[in-house]
């Protein structure tokens, strides 16, 4: 047995490398000259689709092309016959192709050239087939001649409009549309099927205003054809233009239509299925008639709808699954629901497959003497059959070939010749499709030829990766090899890399390295060999650039630009603004070292770049010119972070170190006070930037510490007082070199998750720790205090743990981890102890004993456990306890277990915090890390009697200031027999206090009333709760205040705090306000705590009397003054004005002024001022005046103020405003004596 799998192992091996070798074919390269001189088989290169539709209206092309050399000659079959193209004077080939031209614009029918057509292409070595191109003409046939009846259907019934549209090819579009040429409107209701019918889930009046036509539209002809319409009559109870049911909500009742279950009718009958092509899309269709109209929702049996590919259309009627696969078959069923009820129809759907390919037969070029093979796997639904031809011919019936094995759909070639060039022809093909795939066999005899240019010259800059390219072709493959300097020994490995194309890289160009290198190709046949002469030149690089400036305007300005270069190269130094080439003329002139600008002005402020190049390489440096004008001072201008660092560049570059130097950005007046240097790798954290150094402000260069084999890109941040800048642009990458690691993970230890495991964990190296490629870890693990060997694993460097299996429970380990990579081992690793896994314990504790120490507490002893049955590190004994009962009578209690924890290896412990008065039962434990072992023997034990706790909700009201009622509910926790309450309570007032009184109430009481003796004190009680032992703890509180020392309050306020806080803040309270805070439980009324504050008083000013305040003083005498001056005003008019005569009752009409007052009423004016009949009312209300200012109308709003004869003044001097007047004019005029002055002024 052994003996068979070592060789099973054995024909592995050499079934693997013999398959490395076929698969290595040749290839030819893209040379022209190296084309043009081989010999190759035929390739078609372009060929029509294998179902041609063409368009009758034009000419006929049918495409074949292909390239071999010699050029291919073309020959066609039609119908599986020679079609002989120089007999028909229509059909003509292309030159140097094989493409069929048939011209009819002599004539001639295009149907005639349809059928099946096949294009061959031989040259000298081999014939080459497309596919079978079914050629068809495309076809629009006219409808048919058809008398149809008018549709007459009832109100609410289903109907099928049928299309039945004429075969075209390909299949016409089709859509409905109204003899008018009106689309016909679709919707939920109404819509048209994918076989261009046209279905009503349900009809109504409405749709019989207009008629129904089915149209087709052929796309190659560009013709539409148009079906005889549809007239539709519908049978209704309800005529259509009655009113009331418009805007009805359920139009089919409130036209008497009958509601319908829902049913299909599409598909018909149920179940149904469909076939689908694999890569097709699938689309399902389920139409449903019913009253209301329903709706159609879709589901897959067993499973969801594919997601991403599947869409609902035509009103959630169809289902669309785009580029089906065989997971897409299976039963999908579309449920039709309304109010009635619920239809279902299943359609199953069956996933074919035409032939696709898994493994394209690709050409094969082999040399006389190899091996190869020639692969066409294909798959399917049924799976495919495999035909191989050779040269268009079965193989079967061509000549035979030694070299050839054909195995199913595998052709292998062993020890090939030449002469045996063909082209092989695979047909992969089932029930729904086939594929053909042409690969030739090229059997080349080449010797080895250089393509590259001869005693090339290659100048590259020191510490630069160089690569030295030599394409080679030979057939059978050549060998290269690299020289340098005529030397025997072949360059590979250090810092050569030679490809198999040929190319020799030169990781990072030295001194050493230059010299002349010797490539040479060798093959059976020969050898062929170029030269190449390698130069290293110096980088150029500038020393000292260009530095920001602020210049003044009107300054002269220096931006320096010192250069050195390889002296065998030509030094160019050019000067950019701002990106663009810089003009120098007779105020901008360069200078060796530098440019000058004399007389700075606005314009020249920006970006200067100084360009250092010659043929091979550059450097640049760039320098920021802000122009200042000498009226600003700079220490004015805002301060903002810095600009970002920019133009990287990588300088000295060594195995361990580089050189890293940038260009400041503007410091924007703020100067620069650090520079942080981050890297990124990207083979462990791509895009993850890392610290990794940071340096002072006044240097733009430093030398970096590398990591071996670490790829890293560098960028710069700098920093000032305002804050930092964003980071610059990455620098170019270097890669170091690999080394051996230096570290090894850290963290290590080792614990089970099992009683029969112990997993190894440790800490992972970082990405500059790894120092070389196939990182790895070396775990190592025995038992500690044996001579047993160390036991390792090696786990690849992405892996942070090992679990070690199979191991004695809880044993202590010697574990190591220890880093390997490509390039050796890190030193050796440290040490650690782990242990395996534990396993529960095995026995419990024994000799357990108990004393009752008081009420809430008893003491225990017991026994240790044996080490060996703890099966783990002993973690604690434990003491698991429940409640019982209790000793009084109908006490319900909680029989919720608890437990007590003691540390550590210990024989005895207090249990505490138990119930007094109760029954009590007790089991011991022995823990560890895996759990509890098992338990001790049951201990019962009693709790004696001990005090109550504190009353429940006690409460102090004062109704009156005679009585004081307290009130308080029986304690929570009795502990024992309760025998009654103690209250002590004392007077107090301020700092004064009087005696202590004493009442003792029976254990029913849970009331009292105090007669207060004295009505200006307050008091504090204290409430206990008496059992036998003694008094439990107490409740306290003070009566409220006296009524008359209260202050107005908003009542009693609660502030809720939480178990993580021990204390409450207090806000809004009143100034020099006394306050009493008690402290409650949630859920228990019970005062823990009692405590009376009075809040400091606020700034307050003594009352004083109205009469001696300032303001109102002033505001008398201003009143008075006023007063004064109308009552001056009003004398001085009228002494203007002459006497008021009285005017007598006389049969004299009123004027409308005068209307408005009552017989024996005064006027206001003299008769000769008094206003005109008719006169116009300024657009403030108020009358216009004729001749004369001085009418008293003037100064008031009315004319009912009232005057003696003598004109003294009898009436109040304000009136009402006239109701009407005062509608008719908004912005009417104040009546304040302030106002009244501003008129008369």
């Amino acid at each position: 047995m052994v003996m068979q799998r070592y060789l099973l192992t054995y024909i592995g091996v050499v079934l693997t490398l013999n398959l490395h070798h076929l698969i290595r074919a040749i290839e030819v390269p893209r040379d022209p000259s190296i084309q043009e001189s081989l010999h190759q088989p035929p390739t078609i290169t372009k060929q029509s689709v294998k179902n041609y539709i063409v368009d009758p209206r034009d000419n006929i092309f049918i495409e074949c092309e292909a390239k071999g050399n010699p050029v291919p000659t073309f020959s066609w079959t039609r119908n599986g016959k020679f079609f002989n193209v120089a007999k028909d004077p229509r059909v003509s080939m292309r030159h140097w192709s094989g493409t069929l031209a048939v011209d009819f614009r002599s004539g001639g029918r295009p149907e005639d050239y349809e059928g099946e057509y096949q294009c061959f292409a031989r040259n000298d070595f081999g014939t080459a087939n497309s596919n079978k191109i079914f050629l068809q003409v495309s076809k629009s046939p006219l409808w048919p001649k058809e008398n149809l009846d008018i549709q007459e259907v009832h109100e609410g019934a289903q109907l099928i409009l049928a299309c039945n549209p004429p075969p075209g090819l390909p299949p016409p579009a089709i859509f409905w549309m109204s003899s008018s040429m009106e689309p016909i409107h679709q919707d939920k209701r109404v819509s048209q099927g994918h076989n261009g019918d046209l279905y009503f889930s349900n009809v109504l009046q409405e749709d019989s205003q207009t008629d129904y036509s089915c149209n087709a539209r052929f796309a190659f002809t560009h013709t539409i054809q148009q079906k005889n319409p549809y007239t539709l009559k519908v049978l209704t109870k309800h005529p259509l233009n009655e009113t009331s049911f418009r805007n009805h909500t359920d139009i089919y009742s409130a036209r008497g239509i009958t509601e319908r279950h829902p049913s299909f009718m599409y598909p018909v009958g149920s179940p149904s299925s469909q076939m689908v092509l694999r890569g097709e899309d699938l689309l399902l269709e389920c139409i449903a008639s019913g009253v209301p109209t329903p709706g159609i929702m879709w589901h897959k049996k067993g499973g969801d709808l594919p997601a991403g590919r599947t869409k609902l259309e035509n009103f959630d009627k169809a289902l669309h699954i785009a580029n089906v696969s065989e997971e897409d078959s299976g039963e999908y069923f579309c449920l039709a629901s309304n109010k009635v009820g619920t239809s279902r129809h299943v359609i199953s759907v069956i996933v074919k497959a035409a032939p696709f390919w898994l493994d394209e037969p690709q050409n094969l070029i082999l040399a006389p003497g190899e091996d190869g093979r020639l692969v066409c796997q294909a798959n399917g639904n049924p799976k495919p059959s495999i035909q191989w031809l050779v040269n268009g011919e079965p193989i079967e019936s061509s000549a035979p070939n030694p070299s050839r094995e054909v195995t199913g759909d595998t052709i292998m070639f062993r020890d090939i010749q030449s002469g045996s060039s063909a082209v092989y022809q695979c047909n992969a093909s089932n029930e729904h499709g086939y594929l053909l795939a042409n690969a030739f066999v090229s059997v080349l005899d080449v010797i080895p030829r250089i393509l590259a240019p001869r005693n090339q010259l290659i100048k590259v800059i020191l510490n630069n990766r160089t690569l030295l390219n030599c394409p080679f072709f030979g057939s059978p493959i050549p060998t290269l090899r690299w020289f340098k300097n005529g030397q025997g020994s072949t360059l590979h490995g250090g810092n050569y890399k030679a490809h198999e194309n040929g190319t020799l890289e030169i990781i990072r160009a030295r001194k050493e390295d230059q010299g002349t290198y010797t490539c040479v190709a060798t093959n059976l046949l020969g050898k062929a060999q170029n030269q190449v002469r390698l130069e290293i030149k110096d980088p150029t690089r500038i020393i000292d650039g260009p530095k920001d400036a602020v210049p003044k305007k009107g300054s002269t300005v220096y931006l320096v630009c010192r250069t050195i270069h390889d002296p065998t190269l030509r030094l160019t130094v050019s000067w950019l603004k701002d990106d663009v080439p810089l003009y120098l003329g007779t105020r901008i002139k360069k200078e060796d070292d530098g440019l000058t600008i004399y007389g700075v002005s606005e314009k020249d402020q920006g970006y200067y770049t100084c360009v250092a190049s010659t043929e091979l390489d550059k450097d640049t440096a760039r320098a920021h010119l802000t122009i200042l004008d000498p009226s600003l001072n700079r220490m004015t201008l805002p301060k903002a972070r810095p600009d970002r660092p920019r133009d990287l560049e990588l300088t000295d570059l060594s195995e361990r170190s580089v050189r890293l130097t940038w260009i400041p950005g503007d410091d924007n007046n703020s100067p620069i006070t650090d520079y942080i240097v981050e890297f990124e790798e990207d083979r462990y954290e791509p895009g993850r930037w890392q610290n990794h150094s940071r340096y002072p402000g006044s240097v733009n260069s430093a030398v970096l510490r590398l990591a071996p084999y670490v790829n890293y890109q560098f960028r710069v941040i700098a920093v000032n007082e305002v804050g930092s800048s964003y980071p610059s642009l990455p620098s170019e990458r270097y890669h170091t070199n690999g080394a051996r690691p230096e570290y090894n993970p850290t963290g290590v230890q080792g614990a089970g998750t099992a009683k029969n495991n112990m997993v190894i964990s440790w800490t992972p190296l970082s990405a500059t720790q790894v120092y070389g490629p196939n990182l790895r870890y070396i775990v190592k693990w025995r038992r500690r205090d044996t001579r047993e060997s160390w036991s390792n694993r090696t786990v690849k460097g992405d892996v942070s743990q090992y679990t070690v299996t199979q191991t004695p429970i809880y044993t202590p380990y010697e574990i190591k981890v220890q880093a390997v990579n490509d390039y050796g081992m890190a030193p050796e690793a440290d040490t650690v102890i782990g242990y395996s896994g534990e396993d529960y314990p095995k026995a419990a504790p024994t000799d357990v004993r108990l004393k009752v120490v008081n009420s809430t507490a008893v003491s225990l002893q017991w026994s240790k456990v044996y080490p060996e049955t703890v099966q783990g590190q002993l973690k604690e004994y434990r003491a698991y306890y429940w409640r019982e009962s209790s000793l009084l009578k109908n006490l319900w209690v909680s029989k919720k277990k608890q437990s007590m924890s003691f540390s550590g290896d210990r024989t005895r412990g207090i249990v505490s915090r138990l119930f007094p008065y109760s029954n009590y039962k007790l089991e011991m434990v022995v823990a560890n890390g895996r759990g509890d072992g098992p338990r001790s023997d049951t201990l019962e034990f009693t709790t004696p009697e001990g005090v109550p706790s504190t009353p429940r909700y006690f409460r102090i009201r004062q109704p009156n200031l005679e009585t004081i009622t307290l009130e308080w509910e029986h304690p929570e926790h009795p502990n024992g027999n309760l025998i009654g309450y103690t209250l002590r309570y004392q007077a107090f007032n301020g700092s004064k206090t009087g005696r202590t009184v004493v009442e003792n109430f029976s254990p029913n009481q849970t009331r009292f009333v105090l007669q207060r003796t004295d009505p200006i004190s307050r008091y504090r009680f204290n409430l206990r709760s008496r059992s036998q032992i003694g008094e439990g703890e107490p409740a306290t509180g003070e009566s409220p205040l006296p009524l008359n020392e209260a202050l107005p309050t908003s009542g009693n306020k609660t502030v809720k705090s939480y178990l993580a806080k021990t204390y409450a803040e207090l806000v809004d309270l009143t100034p020099g306000e006394k306050y009493m805070v008690r402290v409650f439980v949630k859920g228990n009324d019970t005062i823990s705590s009692n405590v009376t504050f009075e809040t400091s008083a606020a700034y307050t000013k003594p009352p004083r009397d109205i009469a001696t305040q300032g303001w109102f003083i002033g505001l008398m005498c201003a009143i008075a003054l006023l007063v004064l001056i109308l009552l001056i005003v009003c004398f001085i008019k009228r002494s203007r004005g002459g006497k008021y005569p009285v005017r007598e009752n006389k049969d004299v009409p009123l004027d409308p002024d005068d209307q408005k007052v009552d017989n024996g009423s005064f006027d206001y004016s003299d008769e000769d001022n008094k206003p005109l009949q008719g006169s116009q009312t300024s657009l403030d209300g108020t009358i216009k005046q004729q001749e004369s200012d001085d009418s008293l109308v003037d100064y008031g709003e009315g004319g009912e103020g009232q005057f003696n004869e003598d004109g003294s003044f009898i009436g109040q001097y304000t009136v009402k405003k006239d109701k009407e007047e005062t509608e008719g004019n908004e912005s009417s005029e104040a009546t304040s004596p302030v106002n009244a002055i501003y008129s008369l002024a």
